[in-house]
């Protein structure tokens, strides 16, 4: 919709990447918030898989944690198993330079 217009036109950026995970706080739909899937699949065609990342946003969210998770990997079916694999986690690690399994930065 219009108001994601201003935040995909910051996709052009390389160093600016885009939670995706707040858009249930936008929605007036219950869970698992159908409206929101064109949102989340335009903001991952515009940035790459590689700049989009989930967070919980538990203080703001309209659903429990569980909810929230659930929200991604079972009912957001416009993105690939790939891309799921980027947003849940991946991307967030490669972006910090984390190595899988460490909890400290690489070298």
């Amino acid at each position: 919709g219009p108001a994601l217009e201003p935040v995909l036109k910051l996709a052009t950026l390389p160093n600016v990447a885009v939670k995706v995970s707040a858009f249930p706080c936008h929605s007036s739909e219950p869970f698992p918030f159908p409206g929101l899937r064109c949102h989340v699949r335009s903001l991952v065609d515009a940035f790459g898989k590689e700049r989009c990342f989930w967070g919980s946003d538990l203080s703001r969210l309209p659903c429990d944690y569980s909810q929230a998770v659930h929200h991604f990997t079972e009912h957001m079916q416009v993105l690939t198993a790939e891309e799921l694999e980027w947003v849940m986690g991946r991307a967030l690690r490669e972006w910090l330079g984390w190595q899988r399994g460490s909890c400290t930065p690489a070298d």
